[in-house]
């Protein structure tokens, strides 16, 4: 009775993660084609884009770049947390394998 229940909360949970890696993820390759000119930084849309995924992204990277500070002008906050989401996705992943 418990994996009925135990199963769609960690799938469920799973997706949540999926998709905010998905998120960072687009928020890096948005900041470089910014960074490198490919988009222009004065497009309204592409701001608008950007501003709605640093609202979504930015309280994350805050946390962790209080622990980890920005290094020779490099911040690897995203990266961070690309990591911790990937291998939490995985953890949820076996849980859900186990219950099975």
């Amino acid at each position: 009775m418990g994996s009925v229940l135990v199963l769609p909360l960690v799938r469920t949970l799973a997706l949540i993660l999926d998709i905010y890696f998905k998120v960072v993820v687009v928020e890096i390759a948005i900041y470089w084609l910014m960074h490198f000119k490919i988009i222009s930084v004065n497009n309204k849309y592409a701001e608008k884009f950007v501003e709605i995924l640093k609202k979504l992204t930015e309280p994350v990277y805050a946390k962790i770049r209080a622990k980890i500070k920005p290094f020779a002008d490099f911040d690897a906050s995203p990266f961070i947390l690309l990591l911790v989401l990937y291998f939490i996705g995985q953890l949820l992943n076996v849980i859900a394998e186990k219950v099975i």
